[in-house]
C-alpha cells in the first residue's frame, strides 16, 4: 500500500521501540495530522485472553465522559409506557413491527439499537441484518433492558461497545482529534476502566498486554497502559 508524502514524513518521526506517555501520544497525533478532516482517535488493546474459549470472550461497554464528537441516532424497540419513556429520553426512532419492516426493506439510518426484553422476539428476526453491522441489542452491554431511559441517554452521551476479536485485540473510538488533550485522556481512562472490569475470571497471567493510540489516518503509538488507569 502506497502512502502520501505527509504520511511518510510522520512515519519517520515515530519511535517504534518507545512506549509513549498517554498525553505525549495524544499531542503527537494532534500535531502530526496529515489530513484536512477531523480525525477520530482510536485505541487498540491486545489482551492476554484466548477468545476461542467462550468464557474468555471479553465483551462490554463504556460510557465516554466527553462523548464521541458526533450525533448518535438511537433506535428503540419498545411499546406502551416504555415507548413513551424512550421518546422522552431522546430516542430518534421508537416502535416495533413497523421499524422491523423498514429495516428488512433496507433502511439503516441509525447508529445504535436498544430493545426491551419483550421486544426481542421482533428484533431476533433481524439478526442477519443487525448482527453483521454490530447493532444487535445484547443484555451484556446494556442494550436489552427495561431501563430504556438510561440506555438512550448513555448512548446519546457517547457509549461505545467493545468485543475482543479472534486475535485477542479490542478496538474502539475515543472521540475526535480536535478534542482537548485532557478530554481524550479522560475518555481513554473510562474505556480502559471498563475493559479492566470485563476481565474474565478464567484469564491467567498478564491481562493488558499492549495498548496503542492512533488517529483515523495516522500512526499507531504504543503507550504505557498505566497512564490510563482511573
Amino acid at each position: 500500500m502506497r502512502h502520501g508524502k505527509k504520511y511518510n514524513e510522520v512515519y519517520k518521526k515515530v519511535d517504534k521501540t518507545k512506549e509513549y506517555g498517554a498525553v505525549e501520544a495524544i499531542e503527537f497525533l494532534k500535531s502530526n495530522s496529515a489530513v484536512k478532516f477531523d480525525e477520530t482517535v482510536e485505541v487498540a488493546v491486545r489482551l492476554g485472553v484466548d477468545p476461542r474459549k467462550s468464557e474468555q470472550a471479553v465483551r462490554g461497554a463504556a460510557v465516554l465522559p466527553h462523548g464521541l464528537g458526533k450525533t448518535i441516532r438511537v433506535l428503540v424497540f419498545a411499546q406502551g409506557e416504555k415507548e413513551a419513556e424512550a421518546k422522552e429520553a431522546g430516542a430518534d426512532y421508537v416502535g416495533g413491527d413497523d421499524l422491523a419492516e423498514k429495516i428488512k426493506g433496507g433502511w439503516l439510518e441509525f447508529d445504535a439499537v436498544i430493545a426491551t426484553p419483550d421486544m426481542m422476539k421482533v428484533v431476533g428476526k433481524l439478526g442477519k441484518i443487525l448482527g453483521t453491522r454490530g447493532l444487535m441489542p445484547n443484555p451484556k452491554v446494556g442494550t436489552v433492558t427495561m431501563d430504556v431511559s438510561k440506555a438512550v441517554k448513555e448512548m446519546k452521551k457517547g457509549k461505545v461497545e467493545f468485543r475482543v476479536e479472534k486475535a485477542g485485540i479490542l478496538h474502539a473510538p475515543l472521540g475526535k482529534l480536535s478534542f482537548e488533550t485532557q478530554k481524550i485522556l479522560e475518555n481513554a481512562k473510562a474505556f480502559m476502566d471498563a475493559v479492566l472490569k470485563a476481565k474474565p475470571a478464567t484469564a491467567k497471567g498478564q491481562y493488558i498486554k499492549k495498548v496503542s493510540l492512533s488517529s483515523t489516518m495516522g500512526q499507531g503509538l504504543k503507550i504505557n497502559a498505566n497512564d490510563l488507569k482511573m
